[in-house]
């Protein structure tokens, strides 16, 4: 299971950089409906870095666990929301089933964070 902590380490880490590399990619996908949409996106890449940094630095704690299920909850109406208006993905218009993969997937990690 230390591989796979590694990897969500890597995987959250690396997507909360890209959250102030690349803002305006990742404000388009938070729903229209929503106020404070870019402190929205810099505020969750703040706690992505931090979720990768403690999953790099040491074995999670339960709280840490459900923090970060709580936050992959947290984000999922961005990635239906994305899907649904096929929003592109770093900049690269996707077919829809691949947006729409990811929302499996998702689930698919809060599993896996369970197991850590």
């Amino acid at each position: 299971m230390i591989c796979l902590r590694l990897l969500f380490g890597i995987v959250f880490g690396g997507a909360g950089i890209l959250h102030f590399t690349h803002e305006r990619n990742f404000r388009s996908i938070v729903p229209a409906y929503l106020p404070f949409r870019t402190a929205a996106v810099l505020v969750s890449g703040v706690i992505e870095m931090l979720f990768g940094l403690l999953l790099l630095i040491k074995q999670p704690t339960n709280f840490l666990k459900y923090s970060i299920i709580v936050f992959l909850w947290a984000v999922l109406p961005a990635n239906i929301y994305m899907a649904r208006k096929q929003l592109p993905l770093a900049g690269h218009h996707l077919p829809k089933w691949v947006l729409y993969t990811r929302i499996p997937l998702q689930f698919l990690m809060i599993k896996l964070i369970k197991k850590l």
